[in-house]
């Protein structure tokens, strides 16, 4: 988990030196840029203010994020701490877990389901934290009048800027926003085209106990608590003020006007020319191992320190620190999905151009959403902050639907997805943390609820590193995997950047910890493999012999395959790092051969269960059982053809229905199955445009502002769209690099991507014409395993040298190489 702020100073990121963000020249027809120049418009567009939260556009810098609302005569900025949560640091213990365990087997080996389920409820622990909002920044402009022309409100996701623009009378009023991670602040600039037309009143409130003050510098001090307890629907009023405390601090710049406040709460400014206002907040968090009473961290303190570092930078210097530090990431990858963005389409609302992708099926979009995932991990997630949570860090309610709270059994997981191919690893480091921290709560779990070794975590945990179970039925609450599937991150970002140190010093010994724990999971069944049991397949019950639903039995096929792809893991981990004689990896290898074997049911799909049960659910949201395929990899289409089939066929049991991060898995699956009509299918599902008011009248979609909906909202399908994308696009094993291998040529016939990441530290571009590959760059840094390179039927020999770019025409020949520049 990310160090206490006061442990850590932010560094100032300056100008950097001239580079290339999507690598070496390439004289391709199709670019980002057009003739003249100009970038490639990547906006999300608003036609009006927001009448719903999901209508407002998120801006954030990993830490502190905000939902900018647009109002003409009140602006809302809704605010977001990453660090602000309700509890403390708990016992994920259960002492009488043991005997539990024991008679919840027992059950299971005698084919008692029902009441196996029944019994593991005893198992459970206890509610996870929930998610809590910073308050609001509001912007009352009433006395300028009401009559306005010309809005027009816009995300620049090549800048991370939102932009609010109107008209009244002859004056043009604007409005930008963004938010800092340089300088972790959030940044507003109110402009007129006509002097000394800004007046406005602004304040500072909470949902959360607080207090709100003007201090001796004519800043608006706002000092809150979050609850200590959990359950904050009957918290004590001492309760409510026992948790993590906070602060936020609002500075104002103002050039030739007033400033004054009347109520010792709120500040007004009048006839200025423009102003600047500057948010920073701090908490008192200081790890989640450290209870909010013994904390030594002062929130105003923090919080002011920050302010202080930008005395004497103007805006134009604050905004360029943040343009050089989000374009050094954001820009790393461009993408087009065909010819450039036509003036019309581009200056259309999102909304109306969501509503009409089911007829005109606009790619520009499909690249717009693709980026969008991009651009919320960038700013949710980055170097210090915490993981990016089930609603990223984007929340306005003190009890959000499943308390925002990152859950193991796909959530957290979907959210770093994109992080390795769509070239963010950095905002992957706060997951690396995280993890580290659960391990040192699992390793208690594990000893004491399971008598075990190594560490583990359970479904749903929270800023304190929560591994116990949740509380509740065994159905969702009774699944000891997360940790092990969180581990499968680690390898991956070897397996991509190389990095031995990483590998060697964060990931091995996590890789040791969680496999330790599963050798132990592990029992000898009477079938002589084995066995996991208790076992459920994530919120999916079966129905049992007696005819009753049950979701606890034996030996789930999503147990398996997470086991075998972390023992494979460790195998390979340790080769690399010169430890294959210990005797973990030792076990392991006998472990191994041990696993049972996937099973293809009668009706030809992939067994879900251990016995070929019969769904209680067949189109439910979930597909764990085909995690070997995607994000695993002991499914292939060359190495388990038959298996291949039964996943499909799993696919079509489904069906296309499903929430939005249910539909991006999908999609990643049929990405891997190489079925480019039924990956598009997937694609096009999620462009529905969901309508806050009824969002229970649907499953799966779109936000006007692109977030993505369960309903309602959840992050986790935004960012698995990028990964899915780029899995339609580049597909990789250590071995062999894939070309366009679920492209759907029919729908994209012609385009381009730039700075793709895949295994092996290499990175690719890719351009394409009448659906056909045109050419391909590929380079890497160092020396890598490549050997083949593949599109379509074709299959070429390659080697490819670090520091060297290699050309590849349609027919993979090589056409020309040259030295990578620095």
């Amino acid at each position: 988990m990310a160090k206490p702020e006061q442990d850590s100073d932010w560094v100032w990121v300056g100008t950097p030196p001239e580079f290339d963000t999507v690598g070496p020249h390439w004289p391709c027809e199709l670019d980002q840029s057009d003739e003249s120049g100009v970038e490639r418009p990547l906006k999300v567009v608003f036609s009006q203010p927001a009448k719903y939260w999901t209508d407002a556009a998120p801006i954030g810098n990993g830490r502190l994020g905000a939902m900018v609302w647009g109002g003409v005569t009140m602006e809302k900025l809704q605010l977001n701490h990453d660090t602000l949560w309700t509890g403390e640091p708990g016992n994920y213990t259960n002492s009488s877990a043991p005997a539990v365990l024991s008679k919840v087997r027992k059950l299971v080996d005698s084919g008692q389901y029902s009441q196996a389920n029944a019994a593991a409820f005893d198992l459970s622990g206890e509610h996870s934290a929930i998610y809590q909002p910073l308050g609001d920044l509001d912007l009352d402009f009433t006395e300028l009048g009401e009559s306005y022309t010309s809005y027009k409100r816009e995300l620049d996701l090549n800048t991370a800027c939102v932009t609010v623009s109107y008209s009244m009378g002859d004056v043009l009023y604007t409005r930008q926003h963004f938010s800092s991670y340089p300088h972790q602040s959030i940044i507003t600039k109110i402009s007129a085209n006509k002097s000394s037309s800004v007046s406005f009143v602004v304040s500072l409130t909470s949902q959360l106990h607080h207090t709100v003050s003007i201090n001796s510098s004519y800043q608006i001090v706002l000092e809150g608590t979050c609850p200590s307890s959990n359950e904050t629907a009957s918290a004590s009023d001492a309760d409510k003020k026992a948790g993590i405390k906070f602060s936020a601090i609002l500075d104002l710049q103002v050039s030739n006007g007033t400033v004054k406040s009347s109520d010792g709460k709120t500040l007004k400014v009048n006839n200025a020319d423009w102003v600047v206002l500057v948010l920073t907040a701090a908490s008192s968090f200081a790890g989640p191992f450290v209870r909010p009473a013994n904390s030594k961290v002062e929130p105003q303190s923090v919080a002011l320190r920050t302010l202080d570092k930008m005395k004497g930078l103007s805006y134009s210097d604050i905004c360029q620190y943040h343009l050089d530090d989000y374009k050094n990431l954001f820009q790393r990858v461009t993408l087009q999905l065909g010819n450039a963005v036509s003036a019309v389409t581009a200056s259309k609302s999102t909304e109306n151009r969501i509503k009409s992708f089911k007829d005109d099926e606009d790619p520009s979009l499909v690249e717009l959403l693709f980026h969008y995932g991009r651009y919320l991990l960038i700013s949710s997630s980055r170097p210090g902050t915490q993981i990016s949570n089930l609603q990223g860090i984007w929340s306005k309610d003190i009890a959000p639907a499943w308390d925002a709270a990152p859950h193991l059994n796909i959530n957290l997981q979907m959210n770093y997805w994109p992080a390795l191919p769509c070239n963010l690893s950095e905002c992957q480091e706060p997951l690396f943390d995280f993890i580290s921290s659960l391990s040192v709560n699992g390793s208690k779990t594990a000893k004491v609820n399971y008598e075990a070794n190594g560490w583990v975590a359970h479904q749903v945990t929270d800023i304190w590193a929560k591994t116990s179970p949740d509380r509740g039925d065994p159905l969702w609450a009774l699944w000891p995997m997360g940790g092990a599937w969180l581990c499968t991150h680690l390898l991956e970002h070897y397996s991509y950047t190389l990095d031995k140190s990483f590998l060697e010093n964060t990931a091995y010994p996590l890789l040791e910890g969680s496999a330790s724990f599963l050798l132990d999971w592990l029992i000898m069944g009477s079938n002589g493999y084995l066995e996991t049991n208790p076992s459920t397949s994530p919120e999916h019950a079966f129905i049992a012999p007696d005819g009753k639903n049950a979701s606890v039995s034996y030996s789930t096929t999503m147990d398996m395959a997470i086991i075998r792809e972390m023992f494979v893991s460790v195998i390979s981990a340790a080769e690399i790092l010169g430890k294959s004689q210990t005797d973990l990896v030792a076990k392991i290898k006998t472990a191994l051969p041990k696993l049972p074997p996937y099973k293809i049911a009668r009706d030809g799909t992939v067994m879900e269960w251990a016995l070929d049960f019969q769904d209680s659910e067949i189109h439910h949201r979930h597909v764990s059982h085909l995690f070997g395929l995607f994000p695993g990899h002991t499914i292939t289409p060359e190495k388990t053809p038959d298996l291949c089939k039964a996943v499909a066929n799993s696919l079509y049991k489904r069906g296309v229905e499903g929430p939005g991060w249910s539909t991006v898995w999908k999609m990643t699956l049929w990405a891997r199955l190489r079925s480019s009509e039924h990956a598009y299918t997937m694609v096009k599902h999620l462009f529905d445009l969901v309508d806050p008011a009824h969002e229970s009248d649907y499953e799966g979609g779109l936000y006007s502002n692109l977030f993505t909906a369960h309903p309602p909202f959840q992050i986790d399908a935004n960012y698995g769209f990028s990964a899915g994308i780029a899995e339609i696009l580049v597909q990789s094993t250590e071995q062999e690099l894939h070309l366009l291998p679920a492209l759907p040529r029919e729908k994209w016939p012609t385009g381009c991507v730039k700075g793709l990441k895949a295994r092996g530290m290499v990175t690719v571009n890719i351009c394409w014409k009448k659906g056909q590959l045109h050419e391909a760059l590929v380079w890497c840094n160092d020396q890598n395993k490549i050997e083949r390179l593949r599109y379509c039927e074709q299959v070429a020999t390659v080697s490819l040298l670090g520091g060297k770019v290699y050309r590849f025409g349609a027919d993979l020949k090589c056409l020309k190489t040259w030295p990578l520049k620095k």
